[in-house]
């Protein structure tokens, strides 16, 4: 290589930044052992900002355009430099290209569930998850704030500390929100606005606009969501002793085709669970209408009873009281007026 190569070598006369990944936001320009040709060309495209640094403090900085490297072009470097106006020689500078790019479909989600108390259910724990969108609008305070002096700067190294931000000021929306659970699918879009606003000063702090925000889901632990179908079901119901009925009418033709002993058991069951449903809805009567009288006290064991009075007998047998042939004579008999 000859001296004349080497020394060109040394010089830069175009600086410009070919974007090779919409991954990287800040990207410094390869500056070691080389010197900026005064008069040299800085293009910067759209989506872009250029800034110069001296001796770590930020000089100038440029946006979209295509720029000739004179004193007149770089006032603040001209300034910390001390150059005179006759100035046209080489120069050392740090160059930093950044991203000016909106970053879109951005996924944000809480780790770990939030804790709220809910007008509903008490304390609850919400999980919630969603978009956003941002751009770097000022280079100069990302500069100073987040990149500083790396080669590159990523969307996952920013991402990391945003989405932070964006948990802390979810968790404060909700904890300070009245809203019930139930009501928050209706109030998504209310919700989502109200965090934009809260983040925006955040954002701007780094040189970063926040251009949208949105809140796609808000949900309950399994267990939690369980429960409330649970609960969903049971007011589905209504009357209870109905319910009851119902259950009661499904099983007996099960109980008709078993020949052994689980008829008695079947038919404990049965008559406990009438027993149940009976004070279930004497339970809720005072609620549903206050007028009425209490509800009658269930009946007992006795032949107005098919169900429990087969069981009664089949205890009977159980203990002896009573004969197998007489058991299976009351059994037949019982199971005839219950088919019908």
């Amino acid at each position: 290589m000859s001296f004349g190569s080497f020394i060109k070598k040394q010089f830069i006369d175009i600086l410009q930044w070919n974007e090779s990944s919409d991954e990287v936001l800040a990207w410094r320009y390869p500056m070691q052992d080389f010197e900026i040709q005064y008069g040299g060309s800085l293009t910067v495209r759209e989506s872009q900002a250029a800034v110069f640094v001296n001796e770590g403090r930020i000089a100038d900085v440029f946006g979209p355009g295509m720029f000739k490297l004179t004193t007149s072009t770089l006032p603040v470097l001209t300034y910390l430099k001390n150059w005179d106006k006759l100035f046209e020689s080489p120069f050392k500078s740090d160059v930093y290209f950044f991203s000016t790019r909106l970053q879109l479909g951005r996924k944000w989600g809480t780790p770990q569930p939030i804790t709220i108390r809910d007008k509903d259910f008490g304390m609850v724990r919400l999980r919630a998850f969603g978009m956003y969108s941002y751009k770097i609008a000022d280079p100069g305070k990302f500069f100073k704030e987040i990149s500083g002096t790396r080669d590159t700067y990523t969307r996952d190294d920013l991402e990391q500390q945003l989405r932070n931000l964006v948990i802390a000021s979810m968790t404060n929306t909700l904890g300070a929100s009245s809203l019930p659970f139930l009501d928050m699918a209706a109030n998504q879009t209310l919700m989502a606005d109200r965090i934009k606003a809260d983040l925006a000063a955040s954002f701007e702090r780094y040189g970063v606009v926040l251009d949208n925000f949105v809140v796609e889901n808000v949900s309950l632990p399994e267990e939690l969501q369980k429960a409330i179908d649970t609960r969903i079901s049971m007011g589905m119901m209504g009357d209870m002793a109905k319910y009851t009925q119902y259950q009661a009418a499904n099983a007996i033709p099960l109980a008709a085709q078993n020949e052994g002993g689980g008829l008695g058991a079947l038919g404990a069951n049965l008559a406990a669970g009438g027993v149940i449903g009976a004070a279930m809805a004497q339970g809720l009567a005072p609620a549903m209408a206050p007028s009425v009288a209490p509800a009658a006290a269930p009946a007992t064991a006795s032949s107005a009873d098919p169900v429990a009075r087969l069981a009664q007998l089949k205890s009977m047998l159980d203990q002896g009281l009573i004969a197998q042939a007489d058991y299976d004579t009351a059994k037949a008999d019982i199971l005839k007026k219950l088919v019908g």
